[in-house]
């Protein structure tokens, strides 16, 4: 079965924007390739539990296991050595992915205190969004009684458009609530 978003995009969203930016051909279109999550764990170098503790959040969070991420460089200042975990990250694509920003869209933003939209400044130039997530527990997967820290996210969405405009116009279609200007 289809996940809800997806067969919203192929049915009606394609022809809104197939009409709207006057695209001659389907192949134009711009389409949601990938969602990335990643997390940094500042804290994690004096406690390796808060890297596994952040790799079952967002295998949670995500429905897909997590990767823990491992330092390149040995700075002493940080107390860092070379291949120590520092962070998790995960990528979803195909169903997982709009399932993913299905619920990222209707449940968790919703979720957020003071909750007023999404900066529209996170755009790289090429069609692609970036926005970070200040706390885990705006995912209703997350059991807020066993968090043991507070952790923000990265959340990058990458997109086949050419342009930021592109991009905006396919991510407020998909349903993302941008702050109007």
């Amino acid at each position: 079965m289809k996940p809800r978003l997806r067969e919203k995009f192929e049915s009606e969203l394609v022809a809104k924007l197939k009409e709207k930016h006057g695209y001659k051909n389907v192949m134009q279109i711009p389409r949601l390739t990938k969602i990335c999550l990643n997390q940094g764990i500042g804290a994690g170098v004096a406690d390796k539990k808060l890297v596994d503790n952040a790799v079952e959040e967002m295998s949670i969070i995500a429905g897909q296991k997590a990767v823990p991420t491992m330092s390149k460089k040995a700075i002493s200042n940080f107390k860092l050595r070379e291949e120590m975990a520092i962070g998790c990250r995960v990528t979803l694509r195909g169903d997982r992915m709009y399932e993913f920003l299905d619920r990222f869209v209707s449940i968790s933003l919703p979720r957020v205190r003071d909750f007023r939209g999404i900066s529209d400044k996170g755009f790289d130039g090429r069609g692609n969004y970036s926005m970070g997530v200040t706390e885990q527990i705006i995912f209703p997967e997350i059991d807020i009684d066993k968090v043991s820290k507070l952790n923000g996210m990265d959340i990058t969405f990458v997109t086949t458009a050419k342009t930021d405009v592109e991009c905006h116009s396919l991510l407020t279609e998909l349903g993302l609530p941008f702050t109007k200007n």
